[in-house]
């Protein structure tokens, strides 16, 4: 064992429990915890803060609720740190550590890790009009801008840890970076050995989401629910091949499988066959899972293909203003009385708004939770009696979004019979930070190094490029002598993500010989039936025949993204449900009884 090393992963967003620190110093023998903070959202929330207090900006409950109440085990055990807490303020973070780290008498060492902030640089940036990476719109109005952002590497964070830091504090980086930087300084993995940083970034993929990967969001949730208020948080025990055991710590809730750590392999990933990072090109087409003991699961398989040129980049933008309230009737026609009441809000607040002269809102959401509004054309359901009407407008204009909810509440007498609802104050107008993806050159980002000894600038490896990537013949399903339509969830698991305006929804064939059946099932016309009335964009599949998987990307699908969205599901987290809903056809042979 002396050449493996045992990660923590202890948050998956910014808000995760604080449970999760000293339950795994308990678990013992540990080498790092990590913890990822950030998502686009919580970048923009950042940004929104550091612009009201220059002093704010980075995620406070990872000094005050993470750190300080378990720095002295920490020093005991002589675990080292790596988290992107910093957001869009590292050092202020590390400044407020650094102060509480005193103040406990304790001599931690702590580094920053700097230059993924590109906001000073909006003109000139600007002035090179890069398009939109995803979508291909034009670049924002420079004066809308609110944060810019590059996603850097590991390699910044492993000369820090070479340098001495018992803890590293980082701005934006991958998610996965904070895992792969203590694979590069423990193992020495050089920038050309693609396959172990392929390894290790996987690592980090599963740790990134806390635990997603024991239980957490799992198909199968039943197997888990007794023990999720005690859920264990994952480890990593990762091989100098960067092959790794996935385990959690004992006497825990949760479980690790191949279930568990394959939906969170999936998550968000895209294509499969060209997962960019900072630091290498990955193809987890090939990785394998395998259960090798109760709660362990072995994985290996992930390859290198090349390093790229260029980081990418969030920029956040002012773009209007978003507002919404939820409203609840209950009894005879519920769901009809909620549509009802929608349309007369909204023609009541439009009215207004043409005496104004002012223009119509720039996008309207009304859904009817209780009436299987997310299916869509797969619904199910009679006539709901009970009914949570989501209405939510947007605007240019934040008094447009002061009036419509004015208008809305002022219908209270004038509304069809059982509203109600448990609400406080009137839900105020918030400003959209909506969401711009480009790349930029690497030699365009100097990455700065501080520590107690100074600073120093670290330059990104050299590129190396990928040939594109050779996909695996698709799975053929053999004939059947009778066949039978079940909810995909007898065949598989399931999860579903964002990245930006793409839902992201990952199956996994709860045994091999189903997965033909699977990849034929899911074409585009069945994908179509299932999220028409979420998408008309382009539709996406992708094979992984290492682990009998399929990736899906539904382009265009959320509304504009997490950021702006008015949707009731922006990111896309029950997607995956609603497939796994849906019948498909099988082999009656391959299922045992079990369509009986």
């Amino acid at each position: 064992m002396a050449d493996i090393l045992r990660i923590g992963g202890a948050s998956g967003f910014w808000g995760d429990a604080a449970l999760a620190t000293p339950q795994v110093l308990a678990a013992g023998g540990l080498d790092f915890i990590v913890y990822d903070y950030l998502a686009e959202i919580t970048m923009a929330i950042l940004a929104r803060a550091r612009a009201k207090d220059p002093g704010a900006g980075y995620a406070t409950d990872f000094v005050s609720g993470a750190m300080a109440p378990n720095l002295s085990q920490i020093a005991a055990q002589g675990v080292r740190i790596i988290s992107n807490a910093g957001g869009v303020n590292p050092g202020a973070c590390a400044a407020a550590l650094r102060e509480e780290i005193a103040r406990q008498g304790l001599s931690l060492k702590v580094a920053t890790i700097e230059g993924d902030d590109l906001t000073g640089q909006a003109e000139e940036i600007a002035a090179t009009a890069p398009i939109e990476m995803f979508s291909g719109a034009p670049f924002p109005p420079k004066d809308k801008i609110a944060s810019i952002n590059a996603y850097l590497g590991a390699f910044p964070i492993a000369a820090a840890l070479d340098r001495g830091a018992d803890i590293v504090i980082t701005g934006r980086c991958v998610d996965s970076a904070v895992t792969l930087g203590a694979c590069i300084h423990h193992f020495g993995w050089a920038p050309q050995d693609l396959h172990q940083l392929a390894g290790g970034s996987l690592a980090g993929h599963i740790l990134e989401c806390g635990p997603q990967a024991t239980g957490g969001n799992f198909t199968d949730w039943r197997d888990v629910v007794q023990g999720l208020d005690r859920i264990g948080y994952p480890i990593a025990e990762v091989c100098p091949d960067g092959s790794f055991d996935v385990v959690k710590p004992e006497g825990t809730g949760g479980l690790v499988s191949c279930g568990t750590v394959g939906e969170q392999m999936l998550y968000e990933i895209g294509d499969p066959q060209s997962y960019v990072l900072p630091d290498v090109i990955c193809d987890f087409s090939n990785v394998t899972l395998t259960e090798t003991g109760p709660d362990r699961v072995h994985v290996a398989g992930a390859k290198g293909l090349g390093v790229p040129e260029a980081y990418k980049t969030c920029l956040t933008h002012a773009d209007g203003y978003r507002g919404g309230h939820i409203f609840t009737f209950y009894g005879l026609e519920a769901e009809e009385k909620a549509q009802a009441f929608a349309d007369a809000a909204l023609a009541r607040t439009r009215a207004a708004l043409t005496r104004m002269n002012a223009p119509d809102f720039t996008d309207v959401s009304v859904e009817l939770i209780g009436a299987e509004s997310q299916f869509g054309a797969m619904r199910q359901s009679a006539p709901a009696r009970e009914i949570a009407a989501k209405i939510a407008v947007r605007h240019v204009d934040a008094r447009a979004i002061g009036l419509f909810m004015k208008e809305a509440t002022g219908l209270g007498l004038a509304t069809p019979p059982g509203l109600s609802g448990f609400a406080g104050t009137r839900p105020r107008p918030s400003p959209v930070l909506a969401l711009f993806s480009y790349l930029t050159p690497k030699d365009q980002v100097p990455v700065t190094l501080r520590d107690g000894a100074g600073e120093v600038e670290i330059p990104a490896a050299a590129p190396q490029p990928a040939d594109p990537p050779k996909r695996p013949a698709l799975p053929v399903a053999s004939a059947a002598n009778r066949v039978v339509e079940v909810p995909l969830v007898r065949l598989a698991y399931g999860r579903s993500g964002d990245k930006g305006d793409i839902a992201n929804i990952g199956i996994l064939a709860r045994r091999p010989d189903f997965m033909p059946w699977i990849w034929s099932a899911l074409d585009e016309d069945h994908l179509r039936r299932v999220f028409g009335h979420f998408t008309k964009g382009r539709i996406e599949r992708f094979y992984l025949p290492g682990s009998q998987s399929m990736n899906i990307l539904l382009h265009g699908a959320l509304g504009g993204g997490g950021t702006s969205s008015l949707r009731n599901d922006p990111q896309a987290k029950g997607y995956a449900q609603l497939l796994l809903a849906a019948p498909v056809p099988v082999d009656a042979d391959l299922l045992g009884g079990w369509d009986e």
